[in-house]
């Protein structure tokens, strides 16, 4: 006997050969009349036939079927290359990119992607945690799967995002260190008569994120005013310096310089005048404001090294360059600036967003309006 089919069900039989329960649903016809059919198969008649509702509601709501032949690894390349690339700035894509190599694929790239599930998922950044990465990186992991499975229903390859299904880590948010006035000012004074005083004094005064200050051309400050406009970044992206828009659009901003900044960029100006006078057509022009000694563009790495340096002969310690952002959010918040005032020239996507990574500094006031509203309210009891 070839097989055995199910009683009064003609699309469902056993296979002799190995027991297995099949089922076909008919999803249409081709130009020729002939019926188009699906298969799926399961151990047990029950089974095959929860398959077979799902499948015949799908061809009834019209909904593409899953492909049970793509792999997740194969899921992934084909997002990365034909959307991802496409949406996103190149250092995101090189970073999404290297997750789905290193921390998915290994895991979970052979996996059919129509029979991943929830617990899958949950497993791998379980394991993940486990392994001593950080929560933000394993909620990258997530999200990485997520928006690759969100393609994957589109293109009608996967009918539901298992990843939505899971939670990511919960991510405790350290608060950053700052500089205190008198570190800062410190800092000023070792920076002084430095080759890249203006750098360093701009981003501690202004907040401005390392490639925002990198990418700033001289056409982008008007010294008269005391006025910088903030609308590109300098990054590396695969061993190689590129210029792109700001990081979001609520990054492109005016920023307003204090006073002390104008004259110390003033004389950054004259300074890369006379070294530009002095190497003749050694200079390469670039029109940046922070340049190599020979004018081309200043890489973010060689800061880095070049700052803590600065740092450390300073008697501070160890310090990262966006550290001075945090310093600049943290001495205006601490100065009585307003929050949104703050998150406006800090670039913030939102208010919320500079609240909430700069919401301890903003204990004093807290208390100054708990007070004055007991001043207000019960007059000299408070």
């Amino acid at each position: 006997m070839a097989h055995r089919r199910g009683n009064g069900d003609g699309s469902v039989y056993q296979r002799a050969s190995d027991g297995r329960w099949l089922g076909v649903v008919v999803l249409g016809y081709d130009a020729e009349g002939r019926p188009i059919r699906k298969a799926t198969s399961a151990r047990t008649r029950t089974e095959v036939m929860q398959k077979l509702k799902v499948l015949q509601r799908q061809v009834d709501d019209s909904l593409p079927l899953p492909d049970t032949t793509m792999s997740v690894a194969q899921l992934l390349t084909r997002w990365q290359n034909d959307v991802l690339r496409h949406q996103v700035a190149p250092s995101t894509a090189d970073n999404y990119e290297s997750i789905a190599m290193h921390h998915i694929a290994p895991a979970l790239g052979r996996k059919k992607v129509a029979k991943l599930t929830a617990a899958e998922v949950d497993h791998l950044l379980s394991t993940k945690l486990d392994e001593g990465l950080s929560a933000s990186t394993v909620r990258r992991i997530r999200a990485v799967i997520s928006q690759a499975l969100d393609q994957g229903v589109r293109w009608g390859i996967v009918s539901r995002n298992v990843a939505t299904l899971t939670r990511g880590p919960r991510v405790v948010r350290r608060e950053g260190r700052t500089l205190s006035p008198e570190d800062a000012r410190r800092l000023l004074e070792a920076l002084h008569g430095h080759r890249s005083e203006a750098l360093y004094t701009l981003m501690l005064s202004t907040g401005l994120r390392r490639g925002e200050a990198l990418g700033l051309k001289w056409d982008d400050l008007d010294l008269e005013s005391g006025v910088l406009l903030v609308c590109r970044q300098l990054t590396r992206e695969g061993g190689q310096l590129r210029t792109s828009d700001t990081k979001t659009l609520r990054s492109r901003r005016a920023v307003d310089l204090p006073a002390p900044l104008v004259s110390i960029l003033r004389k950054h100006r004259a300074d890369q005048a006379a070294d530009r006078l002095k190497l003749g057509s050694a200079w390469q022009e670039t029109g940046y404001v922070f340049t190599t000694s020979i004018g081309t563009p200043f890489d973010p790495r060689n800061m880095y090294r070049e700052f803590q340096s600065i740092c450390i002969s300073a008697g501070l310690g160890k310090w990262h360059p966006h550290e001075l952002r945090h310093s600049a959010a943290s001495l205006m918040l601490a100065q009585g600036v307003k929050l949104q005032v703050v998150s406006e020239v800090l670039g913030h996507s939102s208010i919320r967003m500079t609240a909430d990574v700069y919401g301890h500094v903003l204990a004093p006031d807290r208390r100054a309006a708990a007070n004055a509203m007991g001043e207000t309210l019960w007059g000299s009891q408070t």
